[in-house]
């Protein structure tokens, strides 16, 4: 009974973000208004870490088994997509570069910061 509420906590916000985006005229996707969400009611404590800790671990788990379909998908518009595809795996290249540089650079900064609080 835990899971199905931690769950349902979940969808519910994913629900409120789908609102978001169908009222609001941003061209942001539902899932960043629910990640966004989210963190502000886990910030405000206003739902506690613990009520989907367990949920959201296995969402994370079983998360590569969701971009099946959208690769299944990329295989059936290979037409389309062949004439950029080298633009396309460029930019792929250098997003996925930048993203770990500035994660790593991020992590090495938490890391130093805690390590300061410690002494």
């Amino acid at each position: 009974m835990k899971y199905v509420f931690q769950f349902g906590l979940i969808l519910a916000v994913t629900f409120v973000a789908e609102l978001i985006y169908s009222y609001v005229p941003l061209p942001v996707p539902a899932s960043i208004y629910g990640l966004a969400i989210m963190l502000i009611l886990l910030v405000t404590k206003i739902i506690k870490l613990e009520w989907v800790r367990e949920s959201a671990k296995y969402l994370i788990a079983i998360m590569p088994l969701m971009f099946i379909p959208a690769g299944a998908k990329l295989i059936t518009a290979a037409k389309m997509i062949l004439p950029v595809i080298l633009p396309v795996l460029f930019i792929l290249i250098l997003t996925t570069a930048l993203v770990m540089a500035v994660s790593g650079k991020v992590t090495e900064f938490i890391i130093k910061r805690e390590s300061k609080n410690d002494k």
